[in-house]
């Protein structure tokens, strides 16, 4: 279908999720398109809802994609009288594609969509055979914006790796898997290191500088600059912390310093996105540099001090607890923003109880946006975040859904309580009918 609109000439409708898992599934699509000279029009938005899906059946393009985004809506899909590709990775429900749509879903196919394919890797595929495999590592990024590639890269996504190496664009080598290296302080970059976990030091700037000072290590030079045997000394200290800290780095030499390492880059686009600035991450993975990366770090530092301000807030104030599930709420505007962040970080460094999922929930005038996460363990004892929110949330007029570890809503302010105990009993059944 792609091909033939490429040699049609027409012009492409791309509409893509605002995270860093969208911002790379447009990368992959847009650079393709662009090599291939086709004019497209992108859009980059927080969530599809009913109502865009109906204004875009009036515009005038021949294809529309939608990437990382769309597998609810094929129903509706299915009336355009334009062609559709969906290249999406979160669930599924029981609506048939018509020939006008294609519908690329990792769980069409009995593959899990929350750790063997992201939403950037059906998207890579449907540009893959067009002789794209240098823009595997775009998905590789977006695997890790959606922490699926923290633990080495399975199912699909090992074969978007296989591609990615095979063109010569990433490469594989053993280090350290801390962020910022060449560009922090080394207590930052320990403290802004969320993935793999170190607890008492991921989040806490106090805990970094203490943990290097017991060290004699200096806290407030890069990384980079340390003596080699300084790396060793804090290698073997990480190590005692968090095993999973030294392991396969994957990186792209030919890339500016920056953005060589995928998962940093994945943090940038992270921090664009959620800084509302997603046309500033665009931008860069079609090949900006100088003042696109300079304002990119800007938004990062003060995203990752977003992130440090919440755990500390948690810290302080703890989740509310129900039977099944635990929630925090706010409506300080910063907690906002990182609400889904914290509330997956705070289970995997110990500060909230990861025997129970958690819900964030932030206000947005009569609405709240809900952020549901739990963990692997949660998920192999019958946890499916998923369908608890998008059940719970159509009882109260909200939409919700996502993947079995990860997930969202938005319902009406007023649902706020009784929401709560629902998903509360949803998640409490789960558990016990696995």
């Amino acid at each position: 279908m792609l091909k033939e609109h490429i040699e049609k000439d027409s012009v492409i409708r791309l509409i893509s999720h605002n995270d860093a898992d969208g911002i790379s599934a447009a990368a992959v699509i847009a650079n393709a398109l662009k090599e291939e000279d086709v004019q497209f029009h992108t859009t980059i938005i927080p969530r599809l809802k009913e109502d865009m899906v109906n204004q875009l059946r009036s515009e005038k393009y021949d294809l529309f994609i939608f990437s990382d985004m769309g597998s609810p809506f094929i129903k509706e899909f299915n009336t355009y009288k334009h062609d559709v590709i969906v290249a999406d990775h979160h669930q599924v429900n029981d609506t048939e594609a018509e020939s006008n749509v294609v519908h690329i879903n990792p769980h069409l196919f009995g593959i899990d969509g929350s750790k063997d394919l992201c939403g950037a890797g059906s998207a890579y595929l449907a540009v893959r055979d067009l002789d794209k495999k240098h823009l595997a590592h775009f998905a590789l990024i977006g695997a890790f914006g959606d922490m699926q590639g923290q633990g080495g890269f399975t199912g699909v996504n090992s074969t978007i790796l296989g591609d990615a190496m095979e063109s010569g664009v990433v490469e594989i080598h053993e280090g350290l898997k801390i962020v910022s290296k060449a560009s922090e302080p080394i207590f930052k970059s320990l403290a802004y290191t969320f993935s793999p976990p170190l607890p008492g030091i991921s989040g806490d700037l106090e805990g970094a500088q203490e943990f290097l000072e017991k060290r004699g290590l200096s806290y407030g030079i890069k990384f980079t600059d340390l003596e080699d045997e300084e790396k060793d000394l804090l290698k073997d200290a990480l190590i005692e912390i968090n095993p999973d800290i030294f392991g396969d780095c994957y990186t792209v030499p030919k890339e500016v310093p920056l953005l060589r390492d995928l998962e940093e880059y994945s943090y940038i686009l992270d921090a664009c996105g959620k800084n509302k600035k997603q046309g500033l991450g665009l931008s860069i993975a079609l090949g900006e540099k100088d003042q696109a990366l300079d304002a990119a770090l800007r938004l990062q530092r003060q995203y990752r001090d977003q992130i440090v301000r919440g755990l500390e807030w948690i810290k302080r104030e703890g989740a509310q607890q129900l039977n099944a599930i635990q929630y925090l709420y706010s409506e300080d505007k910063v907690l906002k923003s990182v609400m889904g962040t914290i509330a997956s970080i705070g289970l995997s460094v110990e500060l909230l109880d990861n025997s129970k999922p958690v819900i964030g929930l932030s206000r947005l005038h009569r609405d709240i946006k809900i952020s549901g996460r739990t963990t692997r363990e949660m998920v192999d004892r019958g946890v499916n975040l998923g369908k608890a929110l998008q059940d719970s949330s159509n009882n109260f007029n909200g939409t919700g859904g996502g993947h079995d570890i990860a997930a969202g809503a938005m319902i009406p302010y007023e649902a706020k309580d009784n929401f709560l105990h629902l998903v509360d009993e949803m998640v409490e059944y789960q558990l016990n009918n696995d």
